[in-house]
């Protein structure tokens, strides 16, 4: 039995990302921040289909919580019959914009801590539970290479987790740890206050801007994940896949 670790995995992406590991036969540790109920409806989601799953509840703004929160892993691991774990996403985050004159300190140190410094350490945290030959895939974000009023601060988050992503993929090569990233485009998700779900007169603007003429679905960022961390991507690392239906071409 394969396992996999979703962070972030109570919404959106990391929500579809749970449920498409494992349709694809993974056992599944997702978690949730603030958005419990979110959280159970996944394991429910994915214990209705026959497979494993367990929330636990982690902020990855807190990097003083990662050893507490690997040992929880580590329980949850040996109630499986496991010592280690197979996949990690790190998908958690969060989307704020502001235009570059106004982006405070205070704003730029929690894009910091969440996008960047969380996904860095909780990666370290974990290495000693994610298996040999296993992966991790990290979500970064089209902003990166399309740039947008607003997203200064966040899109250099994003685009730092790129370039970690690389020397990761370098560093834990030695034990076959395949390290890739994903970056969607505009995505119908909560990210952002649920700025979809508040202004929908813009869903058709950005469709407009994709080349496939929709904004994407979770769904959509779910397969491309799960299809870098099984055997479909064996012979994959290092890489950054935009996932954004052509956004901006």
């Amino acid at each position: 039995m394969s396992v996999a670790l979703v962070t972030g995995g109570s919404s959106g992406i990391g929500w579809s990302t749970a449920v498409e590991l494992a349709r694809r036969g993974s056992a599944v540790i997702l978690t949730y921040s603030a958005n419990e109920a979110g959280a159970k409806q996944a394991v429910a989601a994915i214990e209705q289909n026959g497979g494993k799953a367990t929330a636990l509840h982690l902020d990855v703004g807190r990097s003083d919580t990662f050893a507490a929160f690997r040992d929880r892993v580590g329980e949850v691991l040996r109630g499986w019959g496991r010592d280690d774990f197979d996949v990690l996403v790190n998908n958690a985050g969060f989307s704020h914009t502001a235009l570059f004159p106004d982006t405070t300190e205070e704003l730029f140190d929690r894009l910091y801590r969440v996008l960047l410094k969380g996904p860095f350490f909780l990666t370290q945290t974990l290495l000693p539970l994610l298996a040999d030959g296993g992966a991790v895939i990290n979500t970064t974000s089209s902003s990166t290479d399309q740039p947008e009023p607003g997203y200064s601060g966040y899109a250099s988050m994003k685009g730092a987790l790129v370039v970690l992503t690389r020397y990761l993929a370098k560093e834990l090569s030695p034990r076959r740890i395949r390290v890739n990233s994903v970056s969607p485009g505009a995505t119908r998700t909560r990210l952002g206050g649920d700025a979809f779900e508040k202004f929908p007169e813009f869903i058709p603007l950005l469709a407009e801007k994709t080349a496939l003429g929709r904004v994407g679905e979770p769904g959509d960022v779910a397969v491309a994940i799960a299809a870098l961390a099984g055997e479909d991507g064996r012979w994959i690392t290092a890489q950054n896949v935009e996932v954004s239906g052509g956004f901006g071409l």
